[in-house]
């Protein structure tokens, strides 16, 4: 069953994700056990909501990948990271005109 990862990074800016991203380049280079991505920004900060297969898979991505990025470009603070199981999905806008349980 897919894992839902929301993230809440204060310090983070969006000039600082578009540095992380290109450093780690999971555009480019997808992480295994990457499902979804999705990333918006408010006078409070970074908000992620991410789906991959485990929490497992997503700290190993962390670990190797994103860690070293953020490290390189800054960000300050740590970010208020949760994990749970997801129940389902709807997405029209992605081409999915049904809830389903799994991506």
């Amino acid at each position: 069953m897919a894992t839902i990862m929301l993230m809440h990074w204060r310090e983070a800016t969006s000039d600082q994700y578009d540095q992380v991203r290109e450093k780690a380049q999971w555009d480019r280079d997808i992480p295994n056990g990457a499902k979804l991505h999705v990333v918006g920004f408010s006078d409070d900060g970074m908000h992620i909501l991410d789906v991959w297969e485990s929490e497992q898979a997503f700290g190993t991505y962390f670990e190797q990948r994103i860690g070293p990025a953020v490290q390189e470009v800054g960000i300050q603070g740590q970010p208020d990271v949760k994990f749970f199981p997801m129940h389902g999905v709807f997405a029209p806008g992605l081409g999915g005109n049904e809830q389903v349980s799994d991506l």
